[in-house]
């Protein structure tokens, strides 16, 4: 009663948004914040050291070719080549759940607590009325061009190269969350104008690929790294692991709207589907779809049981209700691309688009980062179902904003306080906020 005005679109996310205010109101979250204090404000420290590399003389000796011992065939000595940087080490975290203990022990344990407790309050979901988001063209110009950045919304998060970054859905605080490199998370509450708002966590050991917010549950956060996918659960303060695998694993996307089942990509090729529900750390169901490599996976929006997979120079469409060990083949291809591919993505509300990146430059644009860039991925504007943003080379630094039909809309720049390439970006589901961050941890909000 009351929302006749409303698409039935609309009227099943109102009643979706209502039936979760029910049960998070029944789970009286912020009585957990004394349980935030004290893991907060313990002094033990849980940090687990790296094993020692065996030295040298342990291992047995390897036959090495003459292009590894930089030799010609005919025995004289390759020129020498400028030096590369070693490959940093960074601490192997344990399986099994993790507290949410902050990397520097010495930290201000207050802090911590405060930063959790915000995070937590804002997950407490608020009954809201729905009202159409989609803009006329010329409107959501409009809201572009107010958007601006400032030196107050520029904060180094994550120690490393951003890979990847999810925004809380909260419209009365903008909260966000860095994956790096290394295996930190950053938790950023950007509305805190103090150097004291962010704390930096270690849930994995390697680059922190894909992150989101439960699409029901905002007090869990999920990420993704190549040895697991973890969820961050602030109500008990702890990153419980969801699934470990051997192969290595690449994206993740919610099968469904209560986010208890996702599909997740491998970096050799292959996918699998994860229910959180059943005990253990093991995927369902393992498929090949004959990748040689998976950089992303995206469910539609609409008809869940499809996903698309991005990787190489596939772009193809599967129903997960049919995927089985071997043999899957493809509901849709998406033929063109000549390069690799770096994402692909449907669009936020009806699924009928796709925008993919590769480093083929369609679209006349230069998607070239190097090795020691992240690499691109456009994202749709939640709240625009034709338009989506995209990181640029070009200069001054700037992250663009195009319509589905390649037209650039609008650019996002400042010259006093963007000087480097955002590779990658989240948009706000409901309010004008864009985040761009940087291969050296920085996060800029305009």
């Amino acid at each position: 009663d009351g929302h006749s005005q409303l698409s039935a679109y609309e009227r099943k996310r109102l009643k979706n948004i209502t039936e979760n205010a029910k049960f998070f109101a029944a789970l009286e979250l912020h009585k957990s914040a004394a349980r935030l204090h004290q893991i907060a404000t313990k002094s033990q420290s849980h940090a687990t050291k790296r094993a020692k590399p065996k030295k040298a003389e342990d291992e047995t000796v390897r036959r090495r070719s003459m292009r590894l011992q930089r030799v010609e065939p005919s025995g004289a000595p390759m020129p020498e080549m400028p030096a590369q940087p070693e490959a940093e080490e960074y601490p192997q975290v344990p399986a099994g759940p993790l507290p949410m203990i902050p990397e520097d022990q010495m930290e201000n344990g207050k802090l911590t607590e405060e930063l959790l407790t915000t995070w937590m309050r804002i997950s407490e979901v608020l009954l809201v009325t729905i009202t159409n988001v989609l803009m006329m063209l010329s409107r959501y110009q409009g809201s572009l061009n107010s958007m601006g950045l400032s030196e107050d919304n520029v904060k180094k998060v994550v120690k490393y190269r951003v890979c990847s970054m999810a925004i809380h859905p909260s419209e009365s605080i903008i909260f966000v969350a860095a994956g790096d490199k290394s295996g930190q998370i950053g938790l950023w509450n950007a509305s805190c104008k103090s150097e004291e708002g962010a704390r930096v966590f270690i849930p994995h050991s390697y680059s922190v690929t894909c992150m989101h917010f439960s699409p029901c549950n905002p007090a869990h956060l999920l990420s993704l790294s190549m040895e697991s996918l973890r969820c961050g659960d602030v109500t008990r303060a702890v990153f419980d692991e969801v699934c470990r695998s051997e192969e290595n694993l690449s994206s993740f996307d919610f099968l469904e709207e209560n986010g208890s089942t996702a599909v997740v990509g491998y970096w050799d090729g292959g996918v699998a589907v994860v229910d959180r529900r059943t005990p253990g750390t093991s995927s369902e169901l393992s498929a090949d779809i004959g990748f040689k490599r998976t950089r992303t996976v995206h469910v539609h929006p609409v008809n869940k049981q499809y996903f698309i997979a991005a990787g190489s120079v596939d772009v193809c469409i599967y129903d997960v209700r049919y995927l089985k060990s071997n043999g899957n083949k493809p509901v849709s291809s998406l033929k063109g691309h000549t390069k690799s591919v770096a994402s692909a993505y449907f669009s936020p509300v009806t699924g009928n688009r796709v925008v993919t990146v590769c480093a083929d430059d369609k679209l006349r644009h230069n998607c070239n980062t190097g090795r020691w860039l992240t690499r691109f991925r456009a994202i749709w504007d939640p709240k625009q179902e034709d338009c989506f943003v995209v990181g640029s080379m070009a200069r001054p630094r700037q992250i663009q904003v195009f319509q589905d039909t390649g037209k650039l809309l609008h650019s996002f720049y400042n010259i006093d306080c963007l000087s480097s390439v955002c590779s990658i970006n989240v948009v706000h589901p409901t309010k004008n906020i864009l985040v761009g961050a940087n291969s050296s941890g920085r996060l800029h909000v305009f």
